[in-house]
């Protein structure tokens, strides 16, 4: 019944600071989420340097204001009452590469370039480690965040270094390792916490145009290769975009299957007994010889697909929510999406919903992704 499978599926999210002459009042933050919903900011702004960011920072702390750090919006649910305070969206720019030696580069990226920007300049240098993170919304200061993967890549597989300004002392400016941000499962030590702000992120990279090994069963079969053989970095870019069009995950105004936050629930990590309750649920459900996708995720858990355990529970592609307002994207059941009219409310109902649906089906807790402002799940 236990079939080893890797999972994966996207991003994105909060990071940094302020330019208090550009300040606007009462600005929708559903124009700045990839969901298009949400209500005002008090304030808004943009930050274009990594000092403008770090001096905004500090002053809206001294003065107590709330701030909210935007990225690209595309892993962010924001309250249809909006935010009380100072919205302020990351807009540093730079991105530069330098010789490591052996074969390797490092890639250091200002924490307001947007992300598949980022990946498709390295491929077009020829630097391989970032291809399969290809067509991931958002910006590159909120991939340590979050740990981004996708398609067997993670994120903690290429980081070497961030920069980050310390809210709790006095907004200094540190240099801190990847090793030293708890690198896990679509976490971090920054995520859940404002007290640090991303300013920049450095990769080591491979020179000579090959990608990282493929370690995602399915983005070889689009390829044609074993696991573990190297591509050129551009083919497996575009695989990975193809992969992912095909599953509404690339942006596109004319679609509403990409107005969602990318996948709305990470896949559960699960003890033995939690797992084998679900084993015995899903036989009952489907009978005994149906193939669970089960990945082994240390000693005493495994990780389940959200999206197999969604689906199984009678939430198929294109599952209608309150009014039809929202619903499963139509090409992936781990997308939540606003067919045009939804208030974030909706989007809440429909959430709650597949959760309470998939604990009763199956006795294990779907957790989200994105970051919720100013709502609960």
């Amino acid at each position: 019944m236990r079939r080893a499978m890797a999972r994966r599926l996207p991003l994105t999210v909060v990071t940094t600071p302020l330019s208090s002459a550009q300040a606007r009042t009462a600005v929708p933050l559903a124009e700045r989420t990839t969901l298009r919903l949400g209500g005002p900011a008090t304030t808004f702004s943009q930050a274009t340097t990594a000092a403008d960011l770090v001096e905004a920072v500090r002053a809206a702390d001294a003065a107590g204001e709330p701030l909210l750090l935007l990225g690209g919006g595309s892993n962010l649910v924001v309250a249809d009452a909006g935010f009380a305070g100072t919205a302020v969206q990351v807009a540093t720019t730079g991105r530069r590469a330098d010789p490591l030696g052996d074969g390797l580069v490092q890639f250091t990226v200002e924490a307001g370039e947007n992300w598949d920007d980022v990946v498709a300049d390295a491929v077009a240098q020829g630097l391989g480690g970032l291809e399969c993170l290809s067509g991931i919304p958002g910006q590159a200061g909120a991939t340590p965040v979050q740990n981004v993967g996708a398609y067997g890549v993670e994120i903690a597989q290429v980081l070497t270094s961030v920069d980050l300004m310390d809210r709790k002392r006095d907004g200094s400016v540190h240099h801190r390792s990847a090793d030293s941000l708890g690198l896990a499962y679509r976490t971090s030590v920054l995520k859940g916490t404002d007290r640090a702000v991303v300013l920049r992120a450095r990769f080591a990279l491979t020179a000579g145009g090959l990608s990282a090994p493929i370690r995602y069963a399915e983005l070889a079969r689009v390829l044609g290769v074993a696991q573990g053989d190297r591509v050129p970095v551009d083919a497996a870019r575009q695989a990975v975009l193809e992969l992912r069009r095909g599953k509404g995950m690339v942006l596109d105004p004319a679609d509403h299957d990409t107005w969602s936050a990318g996948s709305f629930f990470t896949n559960p990590l699960v003890d033995d007994s939690t797992l084998a309750g679900a084993l015995i649920r899903i036989a009952e459900r489907m009978g005994p010889h149906v193939d669970v996708p089960v990945y082994p995720a240390g000693a005493g858990y495994s990780k389940l697909s959200a999206a197999w355990l969604i689906e199984r529970a009678g939430f198929g592609k294109g599952y209608a929510g309150p009014g039809g307002r929202v619903g499963l994207s139509t090409k992936h059941t781990l997308a939540l999406t606003n067919r045009g009219n939804a208030t974030t409310e909706d989007l809440l109902e429909l959430a709650r919903e597949v959760r309470d649906g998939v604990r009763v089906a199956f006795g294990v807790e779907l957790h989200p992704e994105p970051v919720l402002v100013g709502c609960e799940f």
